[in-house]
């Protein structure tokens, strides 16, 4: 039987642009039945050497442009995942919608509340097309195992929920300024734009949705080089701890949960990890330990984690065999596979959707109250 294949054009060619490349040209690492991703037009505007390394590794490329419209009035196009900074997102994901062109796009879906409500304005309009939004770390297989667990119920009442990601690059303080330090380009939510939906995602999934926020943000490093000898202010928020409150649908009782996202964090190369802790039980997973599951049962005053050792398979079943190990890149194509399970509309029992854009517009509401929670020192209500 001859699949489906899904042409797809990529607006942004960098670090993620790659990613997704990668995960195209080894999808038969998969054993599913759902469409096929095939490349065949790329957009970035100025690096020539982005561009080469498409064009030498991908023969199926057909469009090759600097002006992002070419991919989106091209019929040689289905599909569009695009990875441009915050600022760009609202005027080239509404033109996406526009065009016909479903969308998988990277975070936080708009550079704000605002750029993210005329977003969603727009894809109320196009019913016909899939919309939905990056985060990668959901389909380790460790953190399938926190989500299967929860499911279970076996945490008895929820005590609290952590779930964060943290980094150690802007700890080298002669690191020049990038986008993600500049207000204009990467918007006033600092870190929280675009670490927080990686935290947000399997709480809000599980349907822990934020009641008020009391927000601890952190200006740690205040300039930096701006890589033409002299030095520039640092304006966004480098390390974020939220604190929230949730009702547990399944017992409904409340909870609290604490999303952490830090640029700042020592010893952290690219940790994203969730805590699940309950009264009859508790479970946890780190990046740090990708290989690793820890779960414990509350069994009288004295209880300790035990540590399974898992092996590949996350939603997606693969050729791995189950004693290897589990990494970024395959986190990402399953991902790219939730998005292609959704496209055939018959997604498999145990699929993991990525993030909606419904769960972006909570996002957002989340991250402007804790801008608000800062600024006034007050808790704040998600309206």
């Amino acid at each position: 039987m001859q699949r489906k294949k899904i042409r797809f054009g990529i607006i942004g060619l960098g670090l993620m642009g790659k990613e997704f490349g990668s995960a195209v040209a080894r999808w038969c690492h998969l054993l599913d039945d759902s469409p096929v991703p095939v490349l065949t037009g790329i957009c970035n505007e100025k690096n020539m050497n982005d561009r080469n390394w498409f064009t030498t590794n991908f023969p199926s490329i057909e469009i090759v442009t600097n002006a992002y419209r070419d991919l989106l009035n091209s019929d040689r196009v289905d599909a569009i995942y695009c990875a441009v900074p915050h600022h760009l997102h609202e005027q080239i994901y509404i033109d996406i919608l526009r065009s016909g062109k479903h969308l998988l796009g990277e975070k936080p879906f708009g550079i704000d509340l605002d750029a993210n409500t005329k977003i969603m304005e727009e894809i109320t309009r196009h019913p016909e097309l899939l919309v939905r939004c990056s985060s990668e770390f959901p389909y380790f297989p460790g953190a399938k195992r926190v989500t299967d667990w929860i499911k279970s119920g076996k945490y008895g009442q929820l005590i609290e929920v952590r779930s964060g990601f943290h980094h150690a690059s802007d700890m080298d303080l002669n690191k020049p300024i990038n986008w993600k330090r500049i207000i204009d380009i990467n918007g006033e939510y600092g870190c929280m734009g675009d670490l927080g939906l990686h935290t947000q995602h399997i709480p809000f999934r599980m349907g822990w949705k934020p009641k008020w926020v009391f927000a601890d943000l952190q200006k740690i490093a205040e300039t930096r080089p701006n890589g033409k000898g002299n030095t520039v202010p640092c304006l966004t928020w480098d390390n974020a701890v939220l604190t929230t409150r949730c009702d547990d649908p399944r017992t409904g009782k409340e909870f609290t949960l604490v999303l952490e996202t830090k640029r700042m964090a020592p010893g952290q190369t690219n940790t994203w990890f969730i805590e699940v802790y309950g009264t009859l039980g508790s479970v946890k997973f780190s990046t740090h330990d990708p290989k690793a599951f820890y779960f414990l049962e509350t069994t009288g005053k004295e209880q300790g984690w035990t540590r399974i050792d898992i092996g590949p398979q996350s939603f997606i079943p693969t050729i791995t065999g189950g004693i290897f190990e589990f990494g970024f890149s395959d986190s990402f194509q399953q991902m790219i596979g939730a998005f292609m399970q959704d496209l055939s509309q018959t997604p498999a029992v145990n699929s993991f959707r990525n993030v909606t854009p419904e769960e972006t517009h909570l996002s957002h509401r989340l991250l402007t109250a804790a801008l608000e929670s800062h600024a006034t020192g007050r808790r704040i209500s998600i309206s």
